[in-house]
């Protein structure tokens, strides 16, 4: 993602409001402009995209054993945590190419059917290298996650210009990382990837939009409502091993608020590439939990990360 943070939105004013204008990417593009912006644009996209699979098969892959292409069924690993990073990755690859294909000189349809279909198709290519090792293997469940999230984008593109519902996530160290350290990582990078106990996944609504006349309504066109998904107590995909049989794991769901700083006015450019970059995180909130969790099942949070 930091490799598009130098992309920045225009804006206009549609309907006596502020908001993102994604087809002023295109305003004055001419013939001339055109001819450098779209070969630099996909010649840069093709090397990071080859560039940075061929750094995960050598740190990834490369240790082991290769096999032929098969499909393993890991829907229920993480308590399914896993396919929300999927589908949450998928979503901001789109979100964030989008307007650069625009920049190059594309149609604002074609750079959205482009990034889409590049989120997609780069998630997919993780699957076939998963498919071919001893380790892993391809999932279909991956599979529809990557759809879902590449198809979130595209559709609300297509049908409101805008971009109503996000996916976000939110990071807070667990206890269980240090318990399995190879497992769950021994450091920050690692953990943040690795330990599904320390992620929350959430759906984020931008209730302004669905206002029948939200340019004349008092609700801050920046407010939003979230829904969250999380899980603890995990020490292993599928189940803890037998020496953590004792901690218990459970599921947690969450109603907060939180903040689409797209939506804040500004003239700053820097303001508006810096709150583009920053939607993937979920703005901290207070928070309501109902978890699975015995003798817990509903947990208030003055803050919620």
């Amino acid at each position: 993602m930091n490799s598009f943070a130098q992309v920045t939105a225009d804006t206009s004013k549609t309907d006596s409001t502020v908001v993102t204008n994604i087809s002023s990417w295109t305003t004055g593009v001419t013939p001339k402009q055109k001819r450098w912006r779209m070969p630099l644009v996909f010649t840069t996209t093709a090397g990071l995209y080859a560039g940075s699979f061929i750094g995960l098969n050598e740190l990834w892959y490369a240790g082991y054993p290769k096999s032929d292409f098969h499909f393993i069924d890991d829907n229920a690993e993480w308590y399914g945590l896993d396919k929300l990073g999927h589908a949450t990755t998928a979503y901001y690859i789109g979100y964030y190419m989008q307007p650069v294909f625009q920049w190059s000189g594309m149609s604002r349809k074609a750079s959205i059917w482009t990034a889409g279909g590049l989120s997609f198709a780069y998630q997919s290519t993780i699957e076939i290298l998963d498919g071919f090792s001893t380790q892993w293997g391809a999932s279909w469940g991956d599979w529809l996650a990557n759809f879902g999230g590449s198809a979130l984008f595209v559709s609300q593109e297509l049908i409101w210009k805008e971009q109503r519902f996000m996916l976000k996530m939110s990071y807070w160290p667990s206890e269980y990382a240090e318990k399995r350290p190879n497992l769950l990582g021994s450091n920050f990078a690692e953990r943040l990837l690795k330990d599904y106990n320390a992620q929350t996944y959430w759906l984020t609504c931008n209730i302004w939009s669905f206002l029948p006349n939200r340019n004349a309504s008092w609700f801050p066109p920046w407010l939003n409502l979230a829904v969250g998904y999380g899980a603890n107590g995990m020490l292993g995909g599928f189940s803890n091993p037998p020496e953590f049989a004792s901690i218990p794991r459970y599921q947690q769901f969450y109603l907060s608020l939180d903040i689409d700083f797209t939506k804040i006015k500004t003239r700053s450019k820097f303001l508006r590439t810096l709150f583009k970059v920053i939607s993937v995180v979920k703005f901290p909130a207070p928070a309501i939990e109902f978890s699975t969790k015995p003798g817990q099942p509903v947990f208030f949070h003055l803050m919620m990360f």
